[in-house]
């Protein structure tokens, strides 16, 4: 018998692996067919390695041995939740693609509530019938931002969509070619009008615009004037734009209604802490203008949702629009955004209690005690196995939010020849809880702005398996 003959015949069969008693008791928490896919699985990978001449006896002996746990990982694996938690060490607070802003616990509180009983979703508790899921909203927003009325739908670009569908089907929207930008996944200013049924009018340059090239481009077909608020990029140097007050002038002149779309909107002057100016949306709608769309899920601090304030008369016609139906939001949303607008009612009880603008506004010896402390407790599991150092760093907003902003942070830098920085790295995604880093000059960093407290053992217990598994080069 040739060597592969003799591993091939060392290959378990599936029902005997069925009956060890590892296995049963694996059974008894997850389903039969995933264990028995995953057993074939893993001796078809066994199979593989051996017909590729990577088997020896040993190896394959040790393999036998432990297929148990290589089955029961595989099962895990296969059962395990898609969307789940994970910890962001980037430093990027509304990192869009780690699901953006982090809600507040108390406000989740409520929402679980809502989401686990009967709720007046749609239901007018004082009239004893039917009544709107709006209403639960409308309220909240135009006590913080002074608007007539409100609209909620499920993002921003969808709120931008049934503005433009509302007030403009089959006619123009005059919006700056500098202004026609492009957001997250590859979505445009122009498709999403072109979507909506509006006719885009470009005016201006790509830096330059000027008041009369709005005024040019007015006609018996134009619905709106649209500022696109550009909260993703800066063009800098030699550019010129219309001011949101000239551009309402502008549209009262000639019976036009202004749309804005802020993009972010935040609700609170971030400056006074220390950040750059972003326009609020309460500026906005004191300048004038119509209405004005802006994300739940940014510096608001709340869920994904686009938000419409402004006059009623326009957000009346947009709920009797069958688009609002196709694009309305469910009670969890409702719930969570409620709650958490209801803590922008005192704005130091937001500043505390949101997490996005908590993390925004923490001072860096608050930064520096927490790298302290996991910095700690990392060398109290690992000792020396790496070499563990706090440095300056910079961190971002992110969702694309204050693009130019960079603020001053504190992070962990972790240094190791072996295993190697991108292995160990790699490794962290592959956890339970993957850890998510940056690694810049072949040195891991994990900057302690977006790193939750109840991360710090996660982080810990997550470099001990790591290190391990690849000491055993199990990567």
């Amino acid at each position: 018998m040739d060597n592969k003959a003799k591993l091939f015949s060392c290959l378990p069969k599936v029902d005997d692996l069925l009956a060890q008693e590892n296995i049963i008791m694996l059974l008894e928490s997850i389903p039969r067919g995933i264990v028995v896919e995953s057993i074939r699985e893993v001796i078809d990978d066994l199979r593989r390695r051996i017909i590729a001449n990577r088997m020896q006896v040993d190896e394959l002996t040790s393999k036998i041995e432990q297929i148990d746990v290589l089955v029961t990982r595989r099962s895990q694996d296969k059962i395990r939740l898609k969307l789940r938690r994970v910890i962001n060490a980037t430093g990027t607070v509304l990192h869009t693609n780690l699901g953006r802003a982090l809600i507040s616990k108390k406000v989740m509180e409520h929402a679980i509530e809502v989401g686990t009983h009967y709720s007046n979703l749609e239901y007018d508790l004082e009239a004893g019938k039917r009544g709107s899921r709006y209403s639960h909203i409308e309220e909240i927003v135009a006590r913080i931002t002074g608007a007539e009325a409100a609209l909620v739908v499920n993002n921003n670009a969808a709120a931008v969509m049934l503005v433009l569908s509302t007030m403009a089907e089959d006619k123009e929207v005059v919006v700056s070619r500098g202004e026609l930008v492009e957001i997250g996944g590859s979505f445009r200013v122009p498709d999403v009008m072109e979507q909506s049924g509006a006719k885009l009018v470009d005016v201006g340059t790509t830096n330059k615009t000027h008041p009369h090239d709005y005024i040019k481009a007015i006609g018996d077909d134009t619905a709106a004037l649209l500022k696109v608020h550009t909260s993703n990029y800066r063009i800098l140097g030699f550019t010129e734009e219309v001011s949101l007050e000239e551009l309402v002038r502008i549209g009262r002149e000639n019976s036009v209604p202004v749309i804005e779309d802020i993009g972010s909107g935040v609700l609170i002057d971030m400056e006074k802490y220390g950040l750059e100016h972003e326009p609020t949306v309460q500026e906005s709608l004191n300048a004038g203008v119509d209405i004005v769309t802006f994300s739940g899920d940014k510096l608001l601090g709340g869920p994904q949702a686009g938000i419409i304030v402004g006059k009623k008369e326009y957000i009346e016609s947009m709920k009797k629009n069958p688009l609002t139906r196709a694009i309305r939001v469910d009670k969890f949303i409702i719930s969570i955004l409620e709650g958490t607008l209801n803590l922008y009612l005192d704005q130091v009880k937001a500043i505390q209690e949101i997490p996005t603008l908590r993390m925004l506004t923490i001072s860096l010896e608050v930064l520096q005690s927490k790298a302290e402390q996991l910095q700690t407790m990392i060398k109290a599991k690992l000792g020396n196995q790496l070499s563990l150092s706090i440095k300056n760093e910079m961190s971002q907003v992110g969702g694309g939010s204050l693009p130019l902003t960079e603020i001053p942070t504190k992070a962990l830098q972790i240094e190791t020849e072996t295993p190697s920085i991108s292995a160990l790295e790699r490794r962290l995604r592959y956890l339970e809880r993957p850890i998510i880093t940056r690694i810049y000059k072949e040195k891991m960093v994990m900057d302690l702005r977006t790193i939750q407290e109840d991360d710090y053992e996660d982080i810990v217990n997550g470099l001990v398996i790591a290190l391990n598994d690849l000491k055993n080069n199990d990567n």
